[in-house]
C-alpha cells in the first residue's frame, strides 16, 4: 500500500478526505457492459474522450503549439465520462491519451475499506501508464492533478495531486479512496448528474527511460550515455557542445598524430561529431578513458565546476600553438579588479584578475540581482582588522572586487553546496532562488560598457538529490530563441520555458509542488551576450569539420564494425590453447603445467571447422608438415587432474570441433612436434589400442626439486622393467641404477608401484577413451605421470622422497608480507604451510623480522584487491588457508602488516587514530598509526606522537596537527575537541609535524601562509604542502629563500620553481624578487565557501606516485 502526502482539496467541497493512495491491478475490461445511454468514442486533438462531452473539457496540450498534437508532448488533459456510475462493481478504464508516446488511461473502481462494512466504500481514482507493455525496464516520472467535476453551475471540482515514477510494478497511482461513495451519489454535491461523473487529469510527465524514445526525431538532438555517475559531465558536455563557436574550435584542434586512446582532443572531437551527426545516444568511455580515469573516477560524482576548469585549461594548452589559439579564453575569460581603499589617506591597491566562471551565493538571497549586488559589495576592515598602509599605518579601508569585463559567454555557478560549520560537513540549500531568460550586468561593471551587458540564458544546469549525491540534468536554448529541450543524459526531449528556468528555482512553492521536487534546483547558469550572440551560436556544418578529421572518425567506425562483428561471431569461433613440450620443464607441481602461468600459442578456430583444418593449420604456423605433429588435448580428470588423452585421428579427422569438444568455447592441447635430432622423418605410430603414452618425472631429494624427463609411447605388453634403462639414460643415472617408481595420481596422493615385472596391459586393460571422466587408481591411461627417484635414501635429508615432497607442495604457499604503512614497500617472501595457526605464522614472520610476535598487527586483502583489509586478531583461530581466502586470483598471495608500539593483545582498550608523520624537510611522508586512550582528545595525539616520532636537533621540540586535502594545507582541529568527534561527517586526513623554532611565535605582522607544489594547472596539486612564514611588506625574495632553505632544495634546481599566489583557483604569477608581500592578499574571503589564498610552486612533478590511494583526497585531474 502505497501513501500519499494528503490531498489538494478545494475550497467549499465538504467532502471526507481520506489520505490512502496506492497501485492497483486491473483485472476488468476497459470499457462498460451496459452503457445504458449514449457512449461515443472520439479523439480531440489526439486524446480520446468517451461520451458526450462539453467542449470546455476539451483536451489541452502543451502551451507551445506545436507540440499540441505531438504525441511526444509532455503536457495533455484528457476526460472520461463514467456512465451508470452507481452500478459499476470492478475497476474501469478509458481508452488511451498520449503522452510522450506513452498511454495514459484514467483508471476508476468502487473500493471498500471494509467489504463487510458497505458505509466505508469510497471512490478510487488512478492515473495508469503504460499498462499494457510487458517491458520491465521502462520508467516514467510524472506528476498529475486528478479532478471530479461537479455539474452545477456554482460547483467546483474536487482536485487531489500526485506525483510518482511510472515503472512496470508500479504502472498506476492515485487515491484507493479519492472520495466517499456517498458523497459522490449526494444530489446536493452535484459530482453526478444522470447517473454519470465526468473524471479528468492534467498529466506532465517527463521523458521516459528504457523506452524506445527518439530523441532524434523528436528534438533534432541525442543524449550521452551515462557510465554510472557521469551525469554531471554529460550535462556539461551538452552545454559546451551547443557553446557552437567553442565546437568549431574544438574540430579545427591539430590530432592527426594523437594516440586514439590517450588524446582528450581527439576523443572530444568524436563526441562532438557523434553528437552532431549519431541517430543514437553518444558513449562517453573513450573521453574518461582519455582523461586517464580509472573505472573509480567514471563512477563517482565530481564538482562540476572544478571539472569544468579542468577540461577547460585542457582545451586551452591544447589549442595553443594552433589557429584556435586564444579561442577558450576570448568566450569564457572575463576580468575583475580586486581593490582596497583607504577611507582617511590617499591610498589604495588594486589587482586585476581574470576568471572563467562567477560563483554566486545564494544563501539568504531572492534572486540573481542580489548576488551579483553581494559579489561586489565591499566590506570595511576596520578595528584589529585595519588595513596596513605602509607610511600611512593601519587605516580603515574599503576592501572589494568590482567587474572590468564579462566574457561573451558567462558561466554562474549557484552556490548551493556549502560548509555548515554546525555539522562540519558540505549541506545543499535548496532555496528559492529565481534567475531570469534576460539580464542586464552593467550596473555591476567598473565602467558603464559602449555596448550593453545584455545576456540571455542559454543553458541551466539542475541538481536533484543533497550533498550525498544525485542526478544532473541540463536544459538547454540552443539557439537562444527560446526553444528549450532537457538532456537527461541519453533522452533528449522538448520542454517548455517555465519547465526549463521557473521549476528550477527550487524551494516550495504551492504552485509548483506538483510539477518540482523541492530538491531538484539549478546548480549552473550560462548566459550569453546578446550582441555576440550569433556568433557564438554560429551553424557549425559538415564544411566546418577538417575532412582529415572526418577520414579518421570513419576508419574508426569502419575498424569498430569489424570488431563488432567478431563479438557478435564469437559465438561461431573457439579458443585453441597450443603447448609445446617444452612448456613442461621446470614445472614443480602437480601435472605437467601450471595453468595460471603457462604461455600458450592461442588460435581463434571456427567451430564447425574439422580436426583436419585444426591440423592444417597448426603445421603452417609451426612450421612442420603435418605428419611430424601430433595433438593431445588436455582433458580434466574426475580426480581434479588435468592430464594429455589420445586423439583418435584416424577416425576423427573429418569431425567438427564442436563435436570433438563437446561444444567449449576453449580447448587446451599439448602439440607433440617431431625432435629435430630424433633422425625420423616422421612421428613414431601410436595405436590407442595397444600403446599407452606415459610422461615422467625424476625428483631429485637433496635439491628438492622436480625435473621433467619427456614422454615415452610404450606397448601394454611391456614391462615397467624395460623402463628402468629408459628412465636411467633421460636422468643421466648409469644404466644399473635402481630406481623407485611412483605413479602420481592426483594432488595431495602420489602412489608407490610394487611390481615392475607385471605387463602393462594388466593395469591397462581398462584404458579409458579421452571422453571418459572416471579413473581408477590402478589403471594406467594416456597422460599418466611416472614419478622416479633413486632407490638409495638420505634419513637426514628434509624431504627424502617424493612422497614427502608432493605432501609439501600439497599445502605449501608462498606469502608475500607488505609493511601496511609504509608505501610502495616491495615486502617480503616466505614459504609456509596452508596448515599453519595464527601463531606459528606470527612466530614465523617475528623470527624473520627480529620482532616480538606480539608486536606484530596482520591484515587481511581487501575483497580480492590488493590493498589492505580488515585486521586479523590475535585469537585467531583458523589457519593460512583461510587467512588467504579474500586475496586477489592469480596474483602472489598477500598478507600486510604493521609494526606495533603495544602488544596486539591489548588493542581492544585503545581507539586507533590514523595521520601521516612529516619530516623536517618535507622530502617524504609515512603513515603514522596512534594508539590513545578512549575519549581522548586531540591533544593527547600530540602527547602520544612525541613518543614514536624523531624530531630535528633544531627544532622546537613542539607538534602540531593539521588537515591535508588534494595536497593542500587546511588549519587542524582544535586541542581540545573529543577524538570522538573528528571526521563523524566526512573522514579526514589529519599530518602531524615538528613547528620549525622560528614558527613557534609569531609576532604581530606575521602569519603562517600556506604552500603546495603543481604542475601547470593549480587543481595538479602534489607533493608534501607546507607552511611559510611571511612578514607584511618584507620583499619577496625573502620568502623564498625561507622556502628553500625549509625544502632544501639545491640552487640549480630551485632556478626551475616559479611562484603564484592562488586566490580563488586562479594564480598571479611573481615575477619580480622584490615584490612586496601583503600579508591581507592572504585574508580569507568573507564567502565561507572560498578557498583561503595561499602560495602555489609550480614544477614538474617528480615525486613517485603513491600506492596508497584515498578517494577522499582525489581531486579532478585529467592526466593526458
Amino acid at each position: 500500500m502505497n501513501h500519499s502526502a494528503g490531498a489538494d482539496r478545494q475550497p467549499g467541497n465538504n467532502v471526507n478526505q481520506v489520505e490512502e493512495m496506492e497501485t492497483q491491478d486491473v483485472d476488468t475490461v476497459d470499457t462498460l457492459t451496459d452503457t445504458g445511454g449514449d457512449i461515443t468514442d472520439r479523439d480531440v486533438n489526439g486524446e480520446m474522450m468517451i461520451g458526450p462531452q462539453n467542449q470546455d473539457l476539451a483536451c489541452e496540450g502543451n502551451e507551445d503549439l506545436d507540440m499540441i498534437d505531438d504525441e511526444a508532448r509532455s503536457e495533455a488533459k484528457f476526460s472520461f465520462i463514467v456512465p451508470n456510475f452507481s452500478r459499476i462493481k470492478e475497476s474501469v478504464l478509458s481508452p488511451p491519451c498520449f503522452a510522450r508516446n506513452l498511454p495514459w488511461k484514467i483508471m476508476v473502481m468502487p473500493r471498500n475499506n471494509q467489504p463487510q462494512d458497505r458505509q466505508q466504500k469510497s471512490l478510487g481514482f488512478f492515473l495508469q501508464c503504460n499498462g499494457e507493455s510487458e517491458s520491465t525496464s521502462w520508467s516514467c516520472y510524472a506528476s498529475a492533478e486528478l479532478k471530479l467535476h461537479c455539474h452545477k453551475p456554482d460547483g467546483e471540482a474536487f482536485t487531489r495531486k500526485i506525483q510518482h515514477l511510472f515503472f512496470s510494478k508500479e504502472n498506476d497511482w492515485g487515491f484507493s479512496h479519492f472520495m466517499s461513495w456517498n458523497d459522490v451519489l449526494d444530489p446536493e454535491k452535484g459530482y453526478l448528474k444522470d447517473d454519470t461523473i465526468t473524471l479528468e487529469v492534467h498529466v506532465m510527465a517527463e521523458a521516459p527511460h528504457g523506452v524506445s524514445w527518439d530523441s532524434k526525431k523528436h528534438t533534432g538532438y541525442v543524449g550521452l550515455k551515462n557510465q554510472g555517475a557521469t551525469c554531471y559531465m554529460n550535462s556539461l558536455l551538452q552545454t559546451l557542445y551547443f557553446t557552437n563557436e567553442l565546437r568549431k574550435a574544438v574540430y579545427k584542434m591539430p590530432t592527426e598524430s594523437d594516440d586514439s586512446t590517450r588524446s582528450v582532443a581527439l576523443a572530444l572531437q568524436r563526441v562532438f561529431h557523434e553528437l552532431q551527426f549519431s541517430d543514437k545516444p553518444v558513449g562517453t568511455k573513450k573521453l574518461t578513458k582519455s582523461f586517464g580515469w580509472e573505472t573509480l573516477d567514471s563512477f563517482m560524482q565530481h564538482d562540476v565546476q572544478e571539472f569544468l576548469r579542468v577540461l577547460l585549461d585542457k582545451l586551452e594548452s591544447k589549442m595553443k600553438g594552433t589557429c584556435v589559439e586564444g579561442t577558450v579564453p576570448k568566450l569564457f575569460e572575463g576580468k575583475m579588479t580586486s581593490y582596497i581603499k583607504c577611507k582617511n589617506v590617499d591610498c589604495s591597491s588594486t589587482r586585476l584578475e581574470t576568471f572563467y566562471d562567477i560563483q554566486l551565493n545564494i544563501k539568504g538571497k531572492k534572486n540573481i540581482d542580489e548576488s551579483f549586488k553581494d559579489y561586489v559589495c565591499t566590506e570595511t576592515l576596520e578595528g584589529d582588522n585595519k588595513y596596513d598602509a605602509g607610511e600611512h599605518g593601519f587605516q580603515e579601508a574599503e576592501k572589494g572586487v568590482i567587474f572590468a569585463s564579462f566574457p561573451p559567454v558567462l558561466h554562474l555557478h549557484l552556490m548551493r553546496f556549502q560548509y555548515d560549520p554546525i555539522t562540519d560537513c558540505s549541506v545543499k540549500f535548496n532555496d528559492r532562488f529565481e534567475f531570469y531568460e534576460h539580464i542586464n550586468l552593467d550596473p555591476y561593471l567598473q565602467e558603464k560598457p559602449s555596448i550593453p551587458a545584455d545576456y540571455t540564458l542559454h543553458a541551466v544546469l539542475v541538481h536533484s538529490g543533497d550533498n550525498h549525491g544525485g542526478h544532473y540534468v541540463v536544459f538547454i536554448n540552443p539557439k537562444g530563441d527560446g526553444k528549450w529541450c532537457k538532456f537527461d543524459d541519453d533522452v533528449v526531449s522538448r520542454c517548455t520555458k517555465q519547465e526549463a528556468i521557473e521549476y528550477n528555482y527550487g524551494g516550495q512553492d504551492e504552485d509548483m509542488t506538483l510539477t518540482v521536487r523541492h530538491c531538484t534546483n539549478a546548480y549552473m547558469l550560462v548566459y550569453i551576450r546578446d550582441s555576440q550572440l550569433k556568433t557564438v551560436l554560429q551553424e557549425c556544418t559538415q564544411a566546418d569539420i577538417p575532412s582529415e578529421l572526418v577520414e579518421r572518425l570513419a576508419e574508426e567506425k569502419r575498424i569498430e564494425t569489424i570488431r563488432r562483428k567478431e563479438r557478435t561471431e564469437a559465438h561461431l569461433y573457439m579458443t585453441v590453447n597450443v603447448l609445446l613440450e617444452d612448456a613442461f620443464v621446470g614445472h614443480q607441481g602437480n601435472d605437467l603445467y601450471d595453468p595460471e602461468k603457462a604461455n600458450y600459442r592461442v588460435f581463434r578456430v571456427k567451430k564447425q571447422a574439422t580436426v583436419q583444418e585444426l591440423l592444417q593449420m597448426l603445421a603452417e604456423n609451426f612450421n612442420y608438415p603435418v605428419h611430424q605433429i601430433r595433438p593431445w588435448p588436455f582433458s580434466a580428470r574426475s580426480n581434479h587432474t588435468c592430464r594429455p588423452t589420445c586423439l583418435d585421428i584416424v577416425n576423427d579427422l573429418n569431425k567438427t570441433m564442436v563435436d570433438i569438444t563437446d561444444n567449449t568455447t576453449m580447448w587446451n592441447l599439448f602439440l607433440e612436434l617431431l625432435p629435430a635430432d630424433s633422425g625420423l622423418t616422421h612421428l613414431p605410430t601410436f595405436d590407442k589400442d595397444n600403446d599407452v603414452a606415459l610422461f615422467f618425472k625424476m625428483y631429485d631429494p637433496r635439491n628438492k626439486k622436480i625435473h621433467y624427463c619427456g614422454h615415452h609411447y610404450l606397448p601394454i605388453s611391456s614391462k615397467l622393467t624395460d623402463l628402468i634403462p629408459l628412465l636411467n639414460q633421460r636422468a643421466g643415472f648409469p644404466p644399473d641404477t635402481y630406481l623407485t617408481l611412483y605413479e602420481e595420481i592426483k594432488p595431495d596422493f602420489v602412489e608407490k608401484i610394487t611390481n615392475y615385472n607385471d605387463p602393462l596391459e594388466k593395469s591397462c586393460r581398462m584404458k579409458l577413451s579421452f571422453h571418459t571422466k572416471p579413473f581408477v587408481l590402478d589403471e594406467l591411461m594416456d597422460g599418466d605421470i611416472i614419478v622416479f627417484e633413486k632407490e638409495e635414501k638420505d634419513e637426514d635429508l628434509e624431504l627424502p622422497t617424493c612422497l614427502d615432497y608432493f605432501k609439501y607442495i600439497f599445502f605449501k604457499v608462498e606469502v608475500q608480507f607488505i609493511e601496511k604503512t609504509m608505501p610502495n614497500d616491495p615486502g617480503f617472501t616466505m614459504e609456509l604451510s596452508t596448515q599453519m595457526r595464527y601463531d606459528q605464522m606470527a612466530r614465523a614472520v617475528g623470527q624473520k623480522l627480529n620482532v616480538d610476535p606480539y608486536l606484530i598487527q596482520f591484515f587481511r586483502c581487501q575483497n580480492y584487491k590488493d590493498s589492505p583489509g580488515t585486521s586479523l586478531k590475535y585469537s585467531y583461530e583458523g589457519n593460512l588457508k583461510e587467512m588467504l581466502t579474500y586475496c586477489k586470483p592469480k596474483c602472489p598471495k598477500k598478507l600486510f602488516y604493521q609494526l606495533l608500539t603495544i602488544k596486539v593483545n591489548e588493542l581492544d582498550n585503545k581507539k586507533q587514530f590514523k595521520c601521516t608523520w612529516v619530516g623536517p624537510n618535507y622530502k617524504e611522508d609515512r603513515d603514522l598509526i596512534l594508539y590513545l586512550n578512549k575519549g581522548g582528545r586531540v591533544s593527547d595525539v600530540l602527547d602520544e606522537a612525541a613518543k614514536v616520532v624523531e624530531m630535528s636537533g633544531d627544532g622546537s621540540g613542539r607538534l602540531r596537527i593539521v588537515e591535508v586535502s588534494c595536497h593542500k594545507l587546511l588549519p587542524g582541529p582544535d586541542l581540545t575537541q573529543q577524538l570522538d568527534q573528528l571526521g563523524v561527517a566526512t573522514p579526514k586526513i589529519y599530518r602531524i609535524e615538528e613547528i620549525p623554532g622560528d614558527e613557534l611565535y609569531m609576532q604581530e605582522d606575521e602569519i603562517l601562509v600556506p604552500c603546495a607544489h603543481f604542475h601547470k594547472q593549480v587543481y595538479s596539486t602534489f607533493g608534501i604542502p607546507f607552511y611559510v612564514k611571511v612578514k607584511n611588506n618584507e620583499p619577496f625574495y625573502n620568502v623564498r629563500d625561507r622556502m628553500q632553505k625549509k625544502l632544501d632544495i639545491p640552487d640549480k634546481e630551485w632556478e626551475k620553481f616559479k611562484f603564484a599566489i592562488i586566490t580563488n583557483g586562479r594564480p598571479t604569477y611573481i615575477t619580480e624578487d622584490e615584490h612586496i608581500m601583503n600579508i591581507y592578499d592572504f585574508s580569507p574571503s568573507a564567502n565561507a565557501s572560498t578557498p583561503k589564498p595561499w602560495i602555489g610552486l609550480e614544477h614538474i612533478n617528480k615525486t613517485p606516485k603513491r600506492s596508497r590511494v584515498n578517494y577522499l583526497e582525489k581531486a579532478i585531474k585529467i592526466y593526458n
